[in-house]
């Protein structure tokens, strides 16, 4: 199980999210419908997501932390990367919206280019989503939590298509005449990097619920460990499985034949008590013992 004090650090970093995306999406709607930017309005929408996907994450947080019970012995960790689908599903139909908007605008056309000041607003914002990026990636690494990095790509992602409607905007500004879409194909180009780093939240997302080898490392790791304790000829197989912020370990170990059962069993406990130590993230080894081959 998580602890206390990692499961407090992962809601104060969401709530950090929360807070800044609410009150980045005021801003960016604000300045985009006086500053007349479509690029800036779309921001707005990607961001309004956002502030949609932390509340999920926030849910799947709580619920994936839950300790085991009787019908749920291995925890409620898969509640997670459930938490990462539907976080995933805000921000493509995000990204539809958005393309939806900004297509119209381009074939209807427009005359009227955006304010000056809204690439002054949208500088600090691409800072401020910069660093809530670093911050929450950092978090969601050290507390194996992938909805916590599915929240730190939608700040990356939303500070990528700031910089598309900083560059669009500057373009329809500084352009002339015939540059005035340039900020709706921003937004029309902000929708190709929703949806790919939609791919890349996915993906691991998918891996963990079905239960995919992505940890050779850390297989690596448990068998050299595993292997200095007395009485461990030799690890065998290995595999490893995530389970919201833990991980799961199946490790058959080669031991004497000619011991007790007895031996055996202290082994295969003094393996698992030593992984456990070595490795807080782990939350619980299934270990098998296998004599050695007679000769």
């Amino acid at each position: 199980m998580i602890s206390k004090e990692e499961k407090k650090k992962a809601f104060k970093t969401t709530w950090l999210s929360i807070i800044g995306n609410i009150f980045l999406t005021a801003v960016k709607g604000t300045v985009g419908i006086i500053g007349n930017s479509q690029a800036m309005i779309a921001d707005a929408i990607e961001s309004c997501a956002d502030i949609i996907s932390s509340f999920v994450v926030l849910a799947g947080l709580n619920f994936s932390t839950k300790a085991p019970d009787e019908n749920h012995p291995y925890g409620h960790g898969k509640f997670e990367p459930i938490a990462t689908f539907i976080t995933i599903g805000f921000l493509v139909t995000s990204a539809l919206i958005i393309a939806e908007q900004s297509i119209t605008r381009i074939i209807e056309g427009t005359t009227e280019s955006p304010s000056q000041y809204t690439l002054i607003v949208l500088g600090v914002i691409i800072l401020i989503k910069y660093w809530l990026y670093k911050f929450v990636k950092k978090r969601g690494k050290v507390l194996n939590s992938s909805s916590l990095e599915a929240d730190a790509g939608h700040h990356r992602s939303d500070a990528m298509i700031s910089l598309s409607a900083f560059i669009g905007i500057a373009v329809s500004i500084f352009g002339g005449d015939g540059y005035e879409t340039a900020d709706s194909w921003a937004a029309l180009f902000a929708v190709g990097i929703i949806l790919f780093n939609s791919y890349l939240l996915f993906r691991p997302a998918f891996g963990e619920i079905m239960d995919e080898n992505l940890y050779d490392d850390f297989i690596d790791k448990v068998k050299q460990e595993s292997q200095k304790i007395e009485g461990v000829i030799a690890p065998e197989k290995c595999f490893i499985r995530k389970m919201g912020f833990k991980f799961y370990v199946d490790l058959h170990i080669i031991v004497d034949g000619e011991i007790s059962v007895r031996e055996g069993h202290d082994i295969a406990h003094n393996v698992k008590d030593s992984l456990k130590a070595d490795f807080n993230e782990i939350a619980d080894v299934l270990i098998h013992v296998e004599p050695t081959s007679k000769t």
